[in-house]
């Protein structure tokens, strides 16, 4: 029976023997790593571990990009009792300075020079920390290395041999696994505490949900500091499946053809993505091209409400949609490898008519809602159980309600020990027994839950109107010309919305047209991108309740960043950061002049 996660690497390593356990890519090509190489190395790194000193309770960060090493050092920490604790490799020396020291960190693992460098900058104030270790293969002054911490424990097990079982068999349910520090949109940072039985029991309940096995090859490019990625990660190995590690974001696209994925977790972001390349594609193309796609894609979308709904699908209806998948659908397809069971998003909101759009092409996006504190699956939509607009039913053995202000709570064997050394803010978050998320959410009447917005977001208009901003957001981005937005207007007359052109696109349409400009600020600036935006944010808002619109916008020359604080690594907007950034900005949108009236649109540069 697996109860831990020790278990589950054992169970792995035992169960499931092939030569491709793990894929990375190496000098232009995707290398094996086989399931005997990664029992091996985690052994040899728990052993190096314990005899370093690590004691059942100790935090080791692990301050790195996916990789294999990422997972091996993952294991040989937990295997042991051990708590890892993941940093972003996004963060700055200073925010990874608070994360260390807040967590009593004794062991810190970089990948890099580069992120080297970071916790270097700040190693005098690093008064806890033990060991640093790096994944690099040349000596660093001052850090041990990845392949002496192997040659250390290779020796430890020759000399004491079973003494790695007998670790992982004093390793209990109830024991601490991680400290996963939230993206803190709110506020500081907190370490949420983590045990072996939160997340196998999310990690038993997915893969039985989605049938994941060792015949799946998955694509892995979400961070592993992501507490999704980090759960998903201990399912493909809980199923045994081959896990491919996308090179960057960047290379996604191209991984996807080379390591051809029957399933990829992802956030919206990317889906975003692909969804207005498409378009694009399909909007520059001939007007027969165009043509066939649309007919296509109605056809499909036919087809797929049919197939949602469990009517019987007439045989002209499957003769049209096998000619659109042939002639259209099977080309976007091939693109993702063509052999994708299915795509999972969460994270954040996924737009409804991109999961339809895909879904009409045959592309299923399963979307789920969860929170690191909850390890991280509270709902997801999957096979059988699929609503576009929601994020899905609860979980098996996940209960959740609503509160009488809309706030959605839950309970479950995935909720969180509580939150590292806070204990008011733990007695806060779970005030009446129930978890308190922090989303406002409804129950609809088949059971599947529906999020409208952060509690903390809910815009109040000045006459009294309530706006969910990310809902708003997420129609304005599947504009193609428009890469963030975020939507303002608390206890304001109306909604107004900064917004983050998609520059590649703009810019290529500014050739297209002729249009002259010195700098990005000076094309954010021009009347024509102007009425270009207005008109892509009219369309996409076009079924909004009138308090709902946006009426005037600011274009911003420049995209937010998580080193300035605006964004979190997870690309979550902190929208208290940036309207006290923007504030001058936003204010002008609401100035009116001596006649009355007010600009339509402002602009800002880079600071």
């Amino acid at each position: 029976m697996v109860a831990t996660l020790a278990q589950l690497f054992l169970n792995t390593v035992r169960k499931y023997s092939k030569d491709d356990l793990m894929l990375f890519k190496k000098e232009g090509k995707y290398q094996p790593i086989s399931t005997a190489e990664f029992e091996e190395k985690v052994i040899n790194l728990a052993l190096a571990l314990q005899q370093l000193g690590l004691k059942k309770g100790d935090k080791l960060v692990i301050f790195s990009e996916n990789r294999p090493e990422w997972v091996m050092m993952d294991f040989a920490t937990i295997c042991q009792g051990g708590l890892t604790v993941p940093i972003y490799t996004s963060l700055t020396g200073s925010q990874a300075e608070y994360i260390i020291n807040d967590s009593d960190a004794t062991f810190v693992v970089v990948s890099s020079p580069e992120i080297r460098k970071k916790v270097e900058s700040v190693r005098n104030n690093l008064s806890k920390v033990k060991y640093y270790i790096t994944f690099e293969e040349e000596k660093i002054d001052g850090f041990l290395n990845f392949f002496e911490l192997l040659e250390m424990g290779k020796k430890v097990g020759e000399e004491e041999p079973g003494l790695f079982e007998k670790l992982t068999e004093e390793v209990k349910p109830e024991d601490e696994a991680s400290l996963i520090y939230t993206s803190g949109t709110t506020g500081v940072p907190k370490g949420v505490i983590l045990t072996h039985h939160n997340f196998i029991s999310n990690v038993k309940t997915c893969v039985a949900m989605f049938d994941i096995s060792f015949r799946d090859t998955v694509l892995s490019f979400l961070p592993l500091s992501h507490v999704l990625e980090r759960m998903v990660m201990f399912s493909y190995l809980y199923a045994g499946a081959t896990i491919a590690f996308a090179e960057s974001i960047e290379a996604v696209a191209q991984n996807l053809i080379e390591v051809k994925p029957h399933i990829m977790v992802s956030v919206p972001r990317v889906f975003e993505k692909i969804y207005a390349r498409v378009m694009d594609n399909i909007l520059n193309s001939p007007p027969l091209k165009r043509r066939i796609f649309f007919w296509a894609y109605g056809i499909g979308k036919k087809y797929a409400a049919k197939q949602l709904k469990g009517e019987k699908i007439p045989a002209v209806l499957k003769l049209k949609r096998k000619i659109a998948h042939k002639l259209v659908f099977s080309k976007i397809i091939e693109r993702t490898g063509g052999r994708v069971r299915f795509f999972i998003s969460g994270g954040a909101p996924l737009a409804k008519d991109i999961a339809e759009f895909f879904y009409a092409l045959g592309l299923v996006i399963y979307e789920g809602y969860g929170l690191t504190e909850t390890a991280p699956v509270l709902a997801v939509n999957r096979p059988g159980a699929l609503k576009f607009g929601t994020v899905g039913q609860p979980i098996p053995e996940v209960e959740i309600k609503i509160a009488p202000d809309g706030e959605i709570l839950a309970r479950g064997p995935n909720v969180m020990k509580g939150y590292y050394k806070k204990e008011a803010e733990t007695r806060e978050v779970f005030e009446g027994g129930w978890f308190h998320t922090g989303d406002i959410g409804y129950l609809d009447e088949d059971g599947f839950l529906v999020i409208t917005d952060r509690k903390k977001d809910i815009i109040v208009t000045s006459g009294g109107k309530n706006v969910a901003p990310q809902a708003i957001e997420n129609l304005l981005k599947t504009s193609p010309y428009i890469s963030t937005a975020v939507v303002i207007g608390d206890r304001k007359k109306f909604i107004s919305a900064l917004i983050v052109p998609n520059f590649e696109k703009l810019e290529a349409l500014a050739r297209e047209k002729g249009w002259t400009y010195a700098s990005r600020q000076e094309l954010v600036n021009k009347p024509e991108v102007v009425d270009l935006i207005q008109s892509e944010i009219d369309r996409a808002c076009v079924g909004l309740a009138s308090y709902e619109k946006i009426k005037r916008i600011a274009l911003l020359d420049h995209d937010f960043e998580i080193e300035k604080g605006e964004i979190t690594p997870t690309l979550k907007v902190r929208r208290a950061v940036i309207e006290n950034r923007y504030r001058e900005l936003i204010d002008s949108l609401y100035r009116e002049d001596s006649s009355g009236s007010s600009d339509e649109f402002s602009s800002e540069g880079s600071k």
